[in-house]
This record gives C-alpha cells, structure tokens and sequence, in this order.
C-alpha cells in the first residue's frame, strides 16, 4: 500500500528540478522529475511521495486531506498514552 501525502509548495528549484514542500509543519525537498515543472506553482498543493512530487492536487481535496492525517495521529498519540 502506498501513502501519498498532501504537501504544499513553498519554493522551487527550476534548476536542479526541486521543490521544497511543507506537509504538515515539516518542510523537505521533493523532486519534480515526475511532473512537469511548469505545472506546479509556489502555494500548489501536491501529492508527495517517497521524496518525489506525485502531481498537483486541489487546495480543498489536500486540506481535507490533512484534517483527516491529523486526526489520525491525535488517535494514535492518545491510544499511545493506555
């Protein structure tokens, strides 16, 4: 099973093809190898996976997305804590 996670742009690398993403507070460099770089904008929500952008995902979808990620870790901190 593979786990896409929603990350949002924060600056690019046309020149080594990178982008730095944040995805949920942490931010790290995804490659754009995978995509096309005129497609993803500063402020574009992307699917991020293992390092490599995936594709441009919209605003609502992705944060709705996030909502539920940090849902499911507020679980996972309070069975944590039985």
């Amino acid at each position: 099973m593979c786990l896409s996670i929603p990350s949002k742009v924060v600056k690019i690398d046309k020149q080594n093809s990178v982008a730095t993403v944040d995805t949920m507070g942490v931010k790290r460099e995804a490659s754009l190898a995978l995509v096309g770089e005129e497609d993803i904008k500063i402020g574009d929500y992307v699917l991020l996976h293992i390092g490599f952008v995936m594709s441009r995902i919209d605003e609502e979808e992705a944060l709705l997305s996030l909502e539920a990620f940090a849902k499911i870790v507020e679980l996972m901190d309070e069975e944590e804590q039985l």
